[in-house]
């Protein structure tokens, strides 16, 4: 089978979007990092941007290693992403926002008018 430009270019397209996908929620998680006063650049840290994220969101370092755990770590990952949205005067909608759709809720986090209000922990619930 003789492969052509032409059928090769919807392919190339795909991922050149993709690629500018990934590079804007790179961008948004950086902008989230440095909005909650750690360094932008830790976002991009595999392993280390959870632990930082865990910092802004106010829990103890060792729930990282409840994120290994198979079914719990899907828990634990709920409540990280709630914590997230109240460390920055979000609600639970907008926590169920970032979990089902959080390319489009990770960026209006970022470059909205949301700021970051300490960790969710320390966070009086009204």
């Amino acid at each position: 089978m003789q492969d052509t430009y032409a059928s090769s270019g919807p392919g190339l397209v795909f991922w050149i979007v993709w690629g500018v996908v990934i590079i804007f929620e790179i961008a948004s998680y950086w902008r989230v990092f440095e909005k909650a006063g750690k360094p932008g650049w830790a976002s991009i840290i595999p392993i280390y941007n959870a632990f930082v994220l865990l910092q802004i969101v106010g829990r103890p370092w060792w729930w990282f290693l409840l994120c290994l755990i198979p079914v719990v770590n899907i828990v634990v990952g709920i409540m990280i992403t709630l914590d997230l949205a109240k460390s920055f005067g979000k609600g639970v909608g907008f926590a169920v926002g970032i979990i089902l759709l959080g390319f489009i809720f990770i960026p209006v986090l970022a470059w909205g008018d949301a700021q970051y209000q300490g960790p969710a922990a320390a966070i009086p619930v009204s």
